[in-house]
């Protein structure tokens, strides 16, 4: 697997929740912090404003799409005046982010404008977040435009189709049409960063660099293997020490290092998904001495492999 799609399957958890969601002028809906998840708001017809605690409003057209890695609370309202409604979930309800539940909803106000909305969460495993995803900023606003890459609208029609009528299939179309929607923003981020901002390190760098971006696909698609700095160098088309010294300038860590953090991450999650042997999720991460595997993972997660999997 690429880099992109290797972090959204291993470091989501349980199942997706969206809703179609259509709002009558005027209302204001809160949208409690939720550590642990990330969360979209995609505007589908009319507009609105999305109310940050610390920025000012920003006006949200049609098509426009907002993404919250880290479940930061926001407000969405049809006018920054618009008296706000309480949360739709409390921070301590045993799954807060049930409140975007896959479901077509009808908000009523008086009867003005209609705004519809097309939400959704992710729920997160915090100890397999990836840099990746925690380099990220609190809000990304991606504003609709022409120049935008059209497969980003096409899953979001997909999927409001499928929640406004849902029919045979859609429990499985859903959660399918959500992670397609998820990594189409964080392409589009990536790929735009780097022109937005300038950034010569940092995640958004390295993937924009295509010796280290050879290197990470090449960690990703096989941990397993007995790679060493030359090996991965190699796959870069550099020669030993400059690729060492880039790889860490932009992902922030030195290659093997890496390396071992994402073998020890993907064991993680075999751990918690699989009733697979400590063996063979050692053999699977390249480690042929089970021994060596549990001391590298304890190191790791702060617990046996054995017991990570218990309280899993």
């Amino acid at each position: 697997m690429d880099v992109l799609s290797d972090v959204v399957a291993v470091t989501r958890t349980g199942r997706p929740r969206s809703a179609y969601v259509r709002w009558h002028a005027p209302w204001g809906q809160e949208f409690s912090s939720v550590p642990g998840s990330a969360g979209f708001q995609v505007v589908l017809e009319g507009s609105c404003w999305l109310l940050p605690a610390d920025t000012e409003p920003i006006r949200l057209g049609m098509g426009d799409v907002v993404f919250l890695p880290h479940g930061k609370g926001h407000i969405l309202a049809d006018s920054p005046e618009t008296p706000v409604a309480t949360p739709a979930c409390a921070p301590d309800d045993p799954e807060p982010y049930d409140a975007y539940a896959s479901d077509s909803l009808d908000r009523s106000g008086d009867g003005g404008p209609v705004t519809v909305l097309l939400c959704g969460a992710y729920q997160l495993d915090p100890s397999r977040a990836h840099p990746l995803l925690l380099s990220l900023p609190d809000l990304i606003h991606l504003p609709a435009h022409p120049g935008r890459r059209a497969e980003l609208g096409s899953a979001v029609k997909l999927l409001a189709a499928e929640l406004e009528k849902p029919g045979l299939g859609t429990d499985a179309v859903v959660p399918a049409l959500l992670d397609t929607l998820l990594l189409y923003i964080l392409r589009i981020w990536f790929d735009e960063r780097p022109l937005r901002g300038g950034h010569t390190t940092g995640w958004a760098a390295a993937l924009n660099d295509p010796p280290v971006t050879a290197a990470l696909h090449a960690i990703h698609r096989d941990p397993a293997a007995p790679w060493t700095v030359a090996k991965l160098a190699a796959e870069a088309g550099l020669s030993r020490a400059p690729f060492a010294k880039r790889f860490a300038r932009l992902v922030g860590q030195p290659p093997l290092a890496y390396l071992t953090w994402w073998r020890m991450t993907t064991a993680a999650r075999l751990l918690r998904t699989s009733d697979a042997p400590l063996r063979s999720v050692a053999a699977q991460v390249g480690y042929t001495s089970e021994f060596a595997f549990a001391h590298t993972f304890k190191r790791t997660h702060g617990t046996p492999p054995g017991t990570y999997r218990r309280k899993g």
